[in-house]
This record gives structure tokens, C-alpha cells and sequence, in this order.
């Protein structure tokens, strides 16, 4: 239960309302323990002497006390729930913001499913231990503790008698839960699975049904609910060998005190009232040692779901901000790279090696290669989203190491290949950057990004709400609304990572006509497969296995020849036999009208 105590730091603001809550259930308490004593006295006194009077005032003493009890119950079971809802949502948020710092390299090797679980049902186990289970725990010890000196004073041997059954069922309970935690860590984890198939799944549901693979998908699923269902059957069938067993033992502890006790009551050593009252403080013992099997259980599986909570808050941001930042207030735009070598977590080979490059502020750079030649890791390293194996980045001539990473972000731009817009309205996601940009701004960053002509198309305008990753839009106004994103930051330094490869031509064209005044007065970092989107760059950078083996303007590397003369030849080839194409394909669907312009020709 260790991961349980490092919870204790969590109730620190709210020991007020912590020490108000036991005071109450010391109070219940109390009240639970004079019960039975009114009962004595009703029986020996009240029964036995037929006095009617004493009845009747006993009968409104526990009508009184039965009300005032409701009232502190209500009363307890509010502050319990206040405590615990506030412990949840301080959990929840702290792991969510602990996530939002953690590294690229973290998300990398995580699953969403997993990280969504850890956040919403392993704090919710937690939060329920704290609510119920862990007040039921005090409960039971204030009552253990009061029964037992009652029942000490008013008879020692029947009392010894009567507990001797609780003791293999203390026995029985705290083996149970040393085997329970580690069974709810199984079932935790096997819920993490299921949330990540499941979150996949509905993720990809288009290439799920554009391959007709339904079918093998549910199998995919009923393979990680069953064992969830397994996991949690395991815990099911431990706590249902415990549960009998208990159940027998407590009424052991009724029988003893019946035999013994009766035998007692015969000699005339004890009143029926004086029975009936110890029976009711052994039951008031009893029940809560039987509960005990329950807390276990609770506690089992708030100690695994703390288990995993706490497994993230244990690790550690990869990339923070030093303690003494330097906070980049006005950017000049001038990037270099420094003998960088760069190795991503688990792989063997470098994504980059001995990249020596410097940029000058507001030169537009293209990046060009194959898949895998390391473009996207270089510009990943400016917003420091990686850091290097060795060598350096160096932004204005700070190491972005040295740099407070929130003042080097915000003067960073990207539009990505496929951009993410969130489930928001159409303004919220070009505002995203700046959310206190007026609407005269996010109306001129729209309409620089040659977006606000379809905005204003929708009935909501720009209060338009997109779909989750902004699916109810095409592609190209997508790409549109990014772009107008980056525009409103106004950054210094643009990141551009094949933004129109992925668009038709016409599309392309507007969002080219967008970027072109995207680029203007900063420095731009454009990842490219066509030829044709980089020709205007001041200098290209041609990418292969993680170095730049070619680097100039397009007519001296079309001189110099190499790869990029290679990629340019490719693709005016590919070119020229799409058009060759496209033009065998008219004459065949018209051979009437090609007919007539060859003898037209012949004229």
C-alpha cells in the first residue's frame, strides 16, 4: 500500500475539512456505542419492571439520537465527498499537466488508450477509496476500540471468548489483500489495453471500413475485453474464497456469545439485558472486521490505480527549461546548427549526423530528400521538441537549451502536412496561438490565408464548429485555417512540413498564394517532396540518411547535378508521361475533334 501513502500529499490542503469529517465520525461513533446500552437498560429496566414510562422516554431518546445521527451521517458523507471529488480533480489535473510537459520521446512510446485510463479510471479508484472506503477504515477503528473497552469493562472473559474468531479473520483479510493489489494492477492495465484498442479503432474508422476489415477488428477487441474480463474474474474469484469465510466466522462469534453468555445469564451471573447488549457491541465489532474484506479490496485496487497514476508523475520532462532561462523576447530569425548528431530512443542508427547548416534571418530554406533522410528530425530540433546527442542549436547565438522553451515556442510557427484543428469553432482554431486576438485579427490572418471566402461560406461563419481533428472540412481548408493559425502568431521563425503535397492543384495554388505571404520577412523552413514548391527558395538543402550531402539555389544544383538532379529529372519525367497521358486519353475519348485538328494543322 505504499503508493497509497504517496497520496497523503494530495489531502495536504484539505486538512480543515479532513479534521472536521473525523470529528463528525467520532461523534457517529460515540452515538453507535450508547445504542445498545439504551437497549440494556430498556430490557432490564423498562421490560422487566413494566415500566412504561421508562419506555417511552428510551423509545424518544433513540428517536432523538436515530435523527441526529441521520443528520451527521448526511452531514459526514457530504465533507467525505467533497474531499474526495476535490482530491480526484487535483490528480486529474496535475496528470494532465505533467503529460503537457513530458517529452516528444515519452508520447512516442506511449499508448493514448493508456494515458486516457491513467487519467480518468485509475484516479477514480483512488478518489472512491478516499470518498468511502478509507472513512469506513477510521470508522472501523474507532469502533473496534470503543466496543471493545465496553465490552472489556463489562465482562473480560466473555469478551476474550467472544473476539476469538476475529482473529483468523483479521488473518484471512490481510493475506487477501496482499494478493489483491497486484491482481487490480493486471486489471488496470488490461483496461488501458482495451481503452487503446478501442481509441484506435475509432481513430482509424475510415481505413478500417475502406478495407472491409470490420470483422477483424472485433476480433482485435473481444480479444483485449476478454482479458479485461478475465483480469477482473481473477479478482472476483479471490475475494469470493475470502467473503464465506468471514461470514462464518462472525457467526461463530454470535454463537459463542449465546452459549457462553446464556450459561452466564443461568447462574445469574449476567441480565438477558446485559446479553443482548454485549451481543450488539460483538456485531458492531464483528461487522466491521467482515467489512474490513471490502476496504482490502477497495484499497487493493486504489493502490494499483495510484500505482500507474503515480508511474507518470514519476517520470521526469526529457526537455525543460533551465532554472536560469533566458527569456527571447524579440526574435531576429537566425538559425545554425552546430556538429549535431542526432539518435532517437531505441533505434541504432542517427537521424542525423555532423549536420553543420547557418541560416541568416528571413531566408527561406528548402529541405528535399527521401522518406527517412532526416528533414523532419532537423527542423523538430529548432522548437526543441528533441534535443541533440551532441553539438548544438543555436537560436540568435543562444544555445535553445539556454532558452525558456514557452518564449521560444510562441515566436515558432508550423503548419504541418496534416494539420490538427480541435472540436471548436472555426475562430477558436485560427486563435489558438493568441486567444485574445480581436476579430478584425483572425478575420485578416483568414483572409491573408485565402480562407475567409469559405468561412464566411458556412451559416455560422467563423462560429462554424468543426468535427474532432476538424474532419467535417476538406483537406485544403484545413491547410487554409492553419495557415491563418501561424499567420495570427506572427512568427519569427516558420516551420512548413509538406504542406501541399497532400491537396489538388487548384487547392495547392491557394494555399501556395497563402504561404507565399506566410513566408514574407521570416525565416522558413520548407520540407517539400515537389520540386516545384522549393525553386524559389534562397537555398535548398538536399537530405540523404541524415546529412545534407548537396546544398544551393536551384540552378547551381541542377549544374552541380548529383540527387537533385536526379529527383528533378524523375519528376519531369513523371510529369511529361502524365501529360503524354492525358493527352492519348482525349484523343481516344474524341477521335472526331483530334481528326479535325490534324487536318486543320494540314492546312
Amino acid at each position: 500500500m505504499k503508493n497509497l501513502l504517496r497520496i497523503r500529499t494530495f489531502l495536504k490542503p484539505y486538512l480543515l475539512q479532513i479534521s472536521a469529517s473525523l470529528l463528525v465520525l467520532l461523534t457517529l461513533t460515540g452515538l453507535s456505542l450508547v445504542v445498545p446500552r439504551i437497549i440494556q437498560q430498556v430490557i432490564d429496566d423498562g421490560i422487566a419492571h413494566r415500566d412504561s414510562s421508562f419506555l417511552v422516554r428510551s423509545a424518544l431518546l433513540l428517536l432523538g439520537l436515530g435523527l441526529f445521527t441521520a443528520f451527521l451521517s448526511g452531514a459526514q458523507r457530504y465533507l467525505a465527498e467533497w474531499i474526495s471529488g476535490h482530491i480526484g480533480y487535483d490528480m486529474r489535473n496535475r496528470l494532465y499537466d505533467h503529460l503537457q510537459n513530458l517529452s516528444f520521446t515519452y508520447h512516442d512510446h506511449s499508448q493514448t488508450g493508456q494515458l486516457i485510463s491513467r487519467c480518468i479510471e485509475d484516479v477514480r479508484s483512488v478518489q472512491n477509496f478516499v470518498g468511502s472506503s478509507i472513512v469506513e477504515l477510521v470508522q472501523l477503528i474507532f469502533l473496534l476500540f470503543g466496543s471493545l473497552t465496553i465490552m472489556l469493562l463489562a465482562n473480560w472473559q466473555l469478551t476474550l471468548i467472544a473476539v476469538l474468531p476475529i482473529f483468523p479473520l483479521v488473518w484471512l483479510t490481510f493475506k487477501f489483500g496482499d494478493r489483491v493489489t497486484g491482481l487490480f494492477f493486471k486489471v488496470d492495465n488490461a483496461l488501458g489495453d482495451l481503452s487503446a484498442r478501442l481509441q484506435e479503432n475509432i481513430t482509424g474508422v475510415q481505413v478500417v471500413r475502406a478495407f472491409a476489415r470490420e470483422p477483424h477488428e472485433m476480433r482485435r477487441f473481444d480479444e483485449s475485453n476478454r482479458e479485461y474480463f478475465k483480469a477482473r474474474v481473477t479478482v472476483i474469484s479471490a475475494w469470493a474464497q475470502v467473503m464465506p469465510s468471514t461470514d462464518f466466522l462472525v457467526t461463530l462469534c454470535t454463537i459463542l456469545i449465546l452459549w457462553f453468555g446464556g450459561l452466564m445469564v443461568l447462574k445469574g451471573t449476567m441480565t438477558i439485558g446485559e446479553i443482548v447488549a454485549f451481543n450488539a457491541y460483538v456485531l458492531m465489532l464483528a461487522a466491521p472486521a467482515q467489512q474490513l474484506t471490502w476496504l482490502v479490496n477497495g484499497a487493493g485496487e486504489a493502490d494499483a490505480g495510484a500505482r500507474r497514476a503515480l508511474e507518470v508523475l514519476d517520470t521526469k520532462p526529457a526537455i525543460t527549461s533551465p532554472a536560469d532561462a533566458i527569456l527571447l523576447k524579440e526574435m531576429r530569425g537566425e538559425v545554425e546548427f552546430r556538429d549535431v548528431n542526432l539518435i532517437y530512443h531505441d533505434e541504432k542508427h542517427a537521424s542525423l549526423s555532423d549536420l553543420n547548416l547557418r541560416v541568416q534571418p528571413n531566408q527561406i530554406v528548402a529541405l528535399i530528400g527521401q522518406t527517412g533522410s532526416g528533414k523532419t528530425s532537423l527542423v523538430n530540433l529548432i522548437p526543441r521538441f528533441y534535443d541533440v546527442n551532441s553539438g548544438s542549436v543555436l537560436v540568435d547565438g543562444y544555445d535553445v537549451r539556454q532558452l525558456d522553451l514557452l518564449s521560444l515556442r510562441k515566436q515558432i510557427g508550423i503548419v504541418l502536412q496534416t494539420s490538427l484543428l480541435f472540436s471548436d469553432s472555426i475562430k477558436a482554431n485560427i486563435a489558438y496561438g493568441r486567444p485574445d486576438a480581436s476579430d478584425n485579427e483572425i478575420i485578416a490572418a483568414a483572409k491573408a490565408a485565402q480562407a475567409h471566402e469559405f468561412i464566411t461560406g458556412f451559416p455560422d461563419g467563423y462560429e462554424t464548429m468543426v468535427g474532432e481533428r476538424g474532419v467535417t472540412l476538406s483537406g485544403g481548408q484545413r491547410q487554409r485555417i492553419a495557415i491563418a493559425r501561424a499567420l495570427l502568431m506572427n512568427p519569427r521563425i516558420l516551420i512548413l512540413d509538406d504542406s501541399t503535397s497532400s491537396v489538388d492543384t487548384q487547392t495547392e495554388k491557394l494555399i501556395q498564394e497563402a504561404l507565399d505571404r506566410l513566408m514574407e520577412g521570416r525565416t522558413t523552413f520548407v520540407i517539400a517532396h515537389r520540386l516545384a514548391t522549393v525553386r524559389r527558395a534562397d537555398v535548398i538543402l538536399v537530405m540523404d540518411k541524415g546529412r545534407i550531402v548537396q546544398q544551393g539555389t536551384h540552378e547551381e544544383l541542377l549544374r552541380e547535378g548529383g540527387l537533385y538532379r536526379e529527383i528533378h529529372d524523375l519528376q519531369l519525367t513523371e510529369h511529361s508521361v502524365f501529360l503524354e497521358e492525358e493527352a492519348e486519353l482525349e484523343i481516344n475519348e474524341n477521335p472526331s475533334d483530334h481528326a479535325t485538328d490534324l487536318e486543320e494543322s494540314s492546312r
